[in-house]
Order: structure tokens, then sequence, then C-alpha cells
């Protein structure tokens, strides 16, 4: 009886099941399931494939490298500097551009600064005395300028003075500036050179035209026309980016500038094109704030002829640009269309089963399905398996036989 068993579990492992299936003249049951099915290939065409490209393999991994050049002279004449002529060197902070450089539209100069004693700026708070008692020896001002050296100096006929500082003498003017200085910063041009390099897939390319030509870069702007010029006026960043340069120039700002590489390596290289957005960074909301613009120092030094080292303070003000670049490729690649398909034939039978339920138990007529989908069966008793009973007129040989 054993071999018997172990034989017929053996014998068991070469069978095939295969389900059952019971067809539902159900019409609300079945525009259900076929809204689901259309539905479900919609998505998977339309969004996975041809929205997403879900038949390919990305690189996300951009190498970028930025270059920045920029190239405008302005003439100014104000009373601290006399007539000056500003080029790059001057205005352009740091000098060798990369991705973020910043152009000063603004200043407010304080010259012929040396190391002395000098009442400090009234506009500081913590500078304010009445007495010699009040301006401790030897104590920094908080967001001055200087340390104090212990004496409070008045002005004739005054109550309240400030403390005298060891420091640059004469301090920073602290008046705001009127109008920009550089205003004519808006036709200043920048070049922005990108390189961007994709590893997974080898694949590298420039936004600037490959050319022999050396007055193509001379004589054109960045336009529809020329995608591949990346020269652009200062004016017209801020401009796209929705500010008013003249606005903005006056107390300073950040811009950034993206450049997006999206590229389909199905296509030709010639359909990888950068895409290029500008969006102002600083709150723009916020110009009547005290934390708006955007500003630091910066000094020029030198010694005259008696050894005595002297300094030319500026504050500059001026606008930021942040260049930003980001973007993947993709290409077919065989793996990830294999799986986004079994995702689809999966979400077919998630969408099988949703209707099952419905069938099953949702409608009205859930309990006449439900007994032709499942079907009872129970084990017959010992008494129905065994031999019947015989009579006269029959042998046990030909029971077996029957």
């Amino acid at each position: 009886m054993g071999q018997v068993a172990w034989k017929a579990l053996f014998l068991s492992l070469f069978d095939y099941k295969t389900e059952k299936y019971v067809i539902a003249k159900n019409k609300k049951v079945g525009v259900l399931y076929r809204v689901v099915q259309l539905s479900i290939l919609a998505y998977l065409v339309g969004w996975v494939f041809v929205v997403k490209k879900g038949y390919q393999d990305t690189d996300t991994s951009l190498q970028s490298s930025v270059i920045t050049k920029l190239k405008g002279v302005a003439f100014t004449n104000t009373s601290e500097l006399g007539e000056r002529l500003w080029d790059v060197a001057d205005y352009v902070i740091p000098p060798q551009g990369e991705n973020v450089f910043f152009v000063m539209t603004n200043l407010i100069v304080t010259p012929n600064q040396r190391q002395a004693t000098c009442p400090e700026s009234i506009s500081i708070p913590s500078a304010l005395c009445y007495k010699d008692e009040d301006c401790l020896a030897g104590e920094a001002v908080v967001a001055g300028n200087g340390v104090k050296t212990g004496r409070c100096v008045k002005d004739r006929d005054s109550i309240r003075g400030t403390c005298e500082i060891l420091a640059w003498c004469p301090v920073e003017k602290r008046s705001k500036p009127k109008k920009p200085l550089l205003a004519s910063a808006e036709n200043f041009t920048v070049y922005i050179k990108n390189s961007i390099h994709f590893p997974k897939f080898k694949f590298s390319k420039m936004n600037v035209l490959a050319t022999n030509n050396e007055s193509y870069l001379k004589s054109c702007y960045y336009s529809k026309e020329h995608p591949y010029c990346p020269i652009f006026t200062l004016g017209n960043i801020v401009q796209w980016a929705g500010s008013d340069f003249q606005e903005m120039a006056l107390e300073g700002g950040v811009i950034g500038i993206q450049i997006e590489w999206n590229c389909d390596l199905d296509k030709a290289p010639s359909e990888c094109n950068p895409h290029y957005s500008f969006s102002r960074l600083d709150n723009k909301f916020a110009e009547k704030s005290i934390s708006s613009g955007y500003n630091f120092r910066f000094a020029k030094y030198y010694r005259d002829a008696e050894g005595v080292d002297y300094r030319t303070l500026i504050k500059a003000y001026g606008i930021r640009f942040d260049v930003m670049v980001n973007g993947k490729a993709g290409k077919f690649n065989i793996i990830p269309t294999i799986i986004n398909v079994g995702s689809g034939l999966a979400l077919m039978g998630a969408g099988a089963f949703f209707c099952d339920l419905v069938l099953l138990y949702l409608i009205k007529k859930s309990n006449f399905y439900r007994g032709k989908k499942y079907e009872e069966v129970k084990s017959s008793s010992r008494k129905s398996l065994s031999s019947p009973t015989l009579n006269g007129n029959q042998s046990p040989d030909q029971l077996g036989g029957l």
C-alpha cells in the first residue's frame, strides 16, 4: 500500500493543472472589465512607454563643467572716484569665471582709510555713549568697525556721542545708494560654455556650435535661431527671470541660470540639445526689507612714500549669477522593457481580481455567481467506497472486471 501511494505521488509531479474559467453573462461587469483593461493598457503604453520611455535605461550621473566670460565697459564720474572707466577686471568677482560669478552694479566707496583712532559711526547702536564709562576699552563694537579705546567722543553742545575706536579710519559711510552706478551693465554680455558627459553611455557634448568660423561667437546672441550661441546680455537674463534690471542693480540680487540636458540617445546626437531657463533666487517680494539685495565688502591696499598703509574700502552691490546644470540620458535596453511589460501584465491580473470581487460580492446575484465559480466537493464515506454486495449470480472475478 505504501509503494502505491509513493508511486502515485511521484506520477503526480508530471501532472499539468489548468484553471477552469466561468463565463459570466453580465454586461455591467463585462463593461467594467474592459474599461479596466483599456485603462491599464493606456497607462502602460501612453505613460510608461511614450511619456516616461520605460523601455530605456537611464543615466542621471551627469558630469559637467562650466566656464563663464564677461565682456563690456562702463564709464562713471563720481566725487569719490572722479572719472573712471570700468572693465571686466573691475566689476567681475571672482575674475576667473566659473559656475558662479558676481557682477558689480553699484558701490559705496570710502577712500584713503588708514589704521588710526576715530569716532564710530552714529548708525551703530552699540557704539552710542553718554560718558567714557560707556566705552569699555578693548571691547569690540558689535556690528561695528573697530575696538573701543575708552573715550566717548561728542559733538559740540551734544549730550550723546559715539565711542572712539581703533580702526581703519575714517569709517565707512552708511548711506545707501540712490541709483545704480553701473547702470550700463545691462548691456554687458556673458559667454557660458558648458561641457557635459554621461559616463554610462560614453556620450559627450557642448553647448557651443562646432565650427571653424572664428567670427561666429563675436557676432551672435542666444535665440531660438541660434541655440548653440551661448552669449547672453545681462539685461535679457534678468528680464527672462521676471525682474527689472535697473531696480535689481540698485541693491543687488541673485539670478539662477538652469541648463538642462534631456537626451534620447536612441535618436541622432543632434537631437540632444540644451534647454535654458532663468529664475530669481533671492526674495524679490521683500525689496523693502532690510535684508533684501546682495552686497559684500572688499578693499584695495596701497602704501605711500612714507610707508604708511592705506586702503580704499568698497561696499559692492550687484547681481550674482548661479549656473546650474542637470539632465539625464536614456537608451533602449531590453531589461527595463521586460520589467515594465511584466508590471503591466501584473496590473491586468489585478484588474481581473477587482472585477471578480465585484462579481462575487458586490452585485445582487453574487450568491449565484459564487455557486457557479466555486464547486464544493465532499469526501465519500467508507461505506460508499466499499465493494458492492454480492448476489448469487455474480462472482468476485466478474465484479473486478466491471
